[in-house]
This record gives C-alpha cells, sequence and structure tokens, in this order.
C-alpha cells in the first residue's frame, strides 16, 4: 500500500498543492504554524473521512472558502486507486473512488490505510475512556469493515433510546418499546463487543512487546476490557455470551435508566483499563513511561492491523520525537515497521533516520529540502 500522489486545494493553510511521494521514509520540515501537521491531516482523511485531531470538517477549508478539495493517488500492489474529497463548509462532504461514489466511510481503507502518531497520543493513556474506546474501534474498522457498520447501528439505536428514556416515559408502551430497542441494542452493541474483545486478546502480546522495545527494560504490560454490565469479567473466551449478558443488564438497570433518563448499559461505557507492573497507568505510572505506553499503543495497533491484512499501513509521525528523549527516539526508530513512512518536525530528527526525500514547508508551500548536514 503506497501513496504516491496527493493534490490540494484549499484544505487549512494550502491554497494549492501538488505533491508526489516516495515509496520510504519522507521528513517534512518546517516552523510551527506552517503546514507541517495539516499536510499530514489531508493523508489521514483520505484514510478515515475525518480529521485525527478532532476537529469538524469544516475547518479544514481555508478560511474564505466554501470546500476543500483532497485527491490521492495510490497503489496496492498491480491495482491503482483514485480517491477525491470535496469537504464542504455547510452540507454533505462527496467522495469518489475511482469516479465512483463511496458507499460506505469504511470503504476507504481499501484505498489507503494509515497510521497517525501524535503529541496528542498521550491522552490515549492518561485521558477519559472515551479515547481508549475511539482507539478500539478505529482498529477494529481498519481491521474489518462491517464494524463500522456495527458501530453505525450501536449509535443510531443508542440514540433513539435515550431520546425514549428522556420523555420520562411509564407507560405500557414506552416499555414495551423499551423492550424492542433492548434486543436491538443487545445484538448491535454484542457484536461490538466481541470485536473488541478479540482485538484485545490479538493486541495484548503486541502491545507487551513493543512497550518493552520502547522502554528498553522489561515491564508487564496489561490491557484488560472492562465492563461494569457484567458480572464476570469479559474476555475473548466469554464471546457467546456477550448478548444474553447485555440484556439482562439492560433488564435489570431499567429503573434506574428510567430515572436517570439515559442508558447505563453498554459498550459506550466500557473501559480499556491500561495496566503497568500492577499499577493503572493512567494514575501511577510517569509521564516518561505513559508516553512509552502510548507509542506502543500505536505500534502494536499498527502491528495488528497489518497482520490482518497482510500489508503495512501507511506511517504517519507528527512530530513525535520533539516529546521523547534520546534513547527512547532512537528505540522508537528502530522498532517502526517497513514501509511508506511521512515524518513532520519542527527541529531535528535522530540519526538513525534514513529519508529517501526532505521536504520543507513554509507558509503553506512544499519545496524539496537538501536536508541537515550529519
Amino acid at each position: 500500500m503506497q501513496l504516491r500522489r496527493l493534490w490540494l486545494t484549499d484544505f487549512r493553510c494550502y491554497h494549492e498543492l501538488d505533491l508526489e511521494l516516495g515509496a520510504g521514509a519522507t521528513v517534512v520540515r518546517g516552523a510551527n504554524g506552517q503546514g507541517k501537521t495539516s499536510l499530514l491531516e489531508a493523508v489521514s482523511w483520505i484514510a478515515t473521512a475525518r480529521s485525527f485531531r478532532g476537529v469538524p470538517d469544516a475547518a479544514l477549508v481555508r478560511t474564505g472558502a466554501e470546500q476543500a478539495v483532497v485527491r490521492a493517488e495510490s497503489s496496492r500492489g498491480d491495482n491503482d486507486v483514485l480517491v477525491e474529497a470535496e469537504i464542504r463548509v455547510s452540507g454533505r462532504n462527496r467522495i469518489l473512488v475511482n469516479r465512483q461514489t463511496l458507499p460506505r466511510r469504511s470503504e476507504l481503507g481499501r484505498a489507503l490505510r494509515a497510521t497517525v502518531f501524535a503529541p496528542d497520543d498521550l491522552e490515549l493513556v492518561k485521558g477519559s475512556p472515551s479515547g481508549r474506546r475511539g482507539y478500539l474501534d478505529d482498529l477494529l474498522i481498519a481491521s474489518a469493515a462491517r464494524y463500522d457498520a456495527a458501530s453505525t447501528d450501536f449509535e443510531r439505536i443508542l440514540k433513539h433510546r435515550n431520546a425514549l428514556l428522556k420523555t420520562g416515559g411509564r407507560d405500557p408502551d414506552t416499555a414495551m418499546t423499551l423492550d424492542v430497542f433492548d434486543q436491538q441494542l443487545a445484538r448491535a452493541g454484542g457484536e461490538l463487543v466481541r470485536g473488541r474483545l478479540r482485538l484485545v486478546a490479538r493486541l495484548s502480546p503486541w502491545l507487551q512487546t513493543a512497550y518493552e522495545e520502547l522502554a528498553g527494560a522489561s515491564s508487564s504490560v496489561e490491557a484488560r476490557y472492562e465492563a461494569d454490565w457484567s458480572a464476570e469479567p469479559l474476555g475473548v473466551d466469554s464471546v457467546d455470551d456477550v448478548e444474553p449478558r447485555l440484556l439482562a443488564a439492560l433488564a435489570a438497570r431499567r429503573r434506574d435508566e428510567l430515572d436517570r433518563r439515559v442508558t447505563l448499559v453498554g459498550p459506550h461505557r466500557d473501559e480499556l483499563r491500561l495496566v503497568l507492573d500492577g499499577l493503572e497507568a493512567r494514575t501511577h505510572a510517569s509521564q516518561g513511561e505513559q508516553r512509552t505506553l502510548a507509542l506502543a499503543l500505536r505500534l502494536a495497533g499498527h502491528r495488528v492491523v497489518a497482520e490482518v491484512i497482510g500489508e503495512n499501513p501507511l506511517l504517519l509521525l507528527d512530530d513525535v520525537f520533539s516529546e521523547l528523549d534520546a534513547a527512547r527516539a532512537t528505540a522508537l526508530v528502530a522498532q517502526l515497521p517497513p514501509g511508506q513512512t511521512l515524518i513532520t518536525t519542527a527541529g531535528v530528527v535522530p540519526d538513525t533516520v534514513e529519508p529517501e526525500r526532505w521536504l520543507r514547508v513554509a507558509d503553506g508551500r512544499v519545496d524539496i529540502d537538501e536536508g541537515p548536514v550529519r
């Protein structure tokens, strides 16, 4: 899988850009605020149809323009793929793959998959459970497109169920409708939870290996999937019991849900607990350990997706080395999988990085750079 060419029109600070990319590593240098991250953001958007920075699509359109256009030409083996996207300030975006309308966002993975490393990844460890749930679901969708449908179905059912609960109704008709929603929620939510459990089981050994490689020391790293609606711990051996457990929990918590007027049971409240040497990493790990664990999560996720799809996704490293000491930066470079890599930096990169090309970004313009003297 390789991104060969990228065109941008009115995307962030870019008025017009036509950029050819090599098959190896490319380092993009420039001062802060010149467009380095926006370049990676455009590439990532083509792979996922959303910003890895978590901003609304309207923020991606250059000030004064009505829409941004992102076009990317990629190849997988002997197959060439052209993705064309119109990102609009208002109204629906438009995405074409080889001149055909994209039926579902997850189908973009057939054209390009990307793993993003960013300074904000620290929030995967020290932030709220929602970030870790999002991390799991992004990996699920990257590994198998059917989980995009499962996630979409679950969110739709949850929205309708919460709307009904907010009415405060306790009549027989409300109870009957809730019974229907419970069945639907357990079915869609069960599919999502089963995928997450299988993913955590597959992710765990990679996470252990990646952390030790980056830290340069032996440590115990655990990733535990926790759901307060299940009386027993959930694991890959309990995937067949997920749906009945969800249904039983919905029945048991219905009075509480009616009182609080919100759905209290389901995968939208679950947690990926990260444990380092027997202690919860979110509260007990040092900043350095948390950052190493965040990098290990990205590396492990990348390796799982590569294992499932049989090829390495594109690697995007957004100014990651500025946050690392020399030892961890060198260890990260050593552990990066082979394949196409885009690296941005406002400073220096480790000497062990051997880029195929150097680029310089200034004021939304990208030019060939000679690179530093080493």
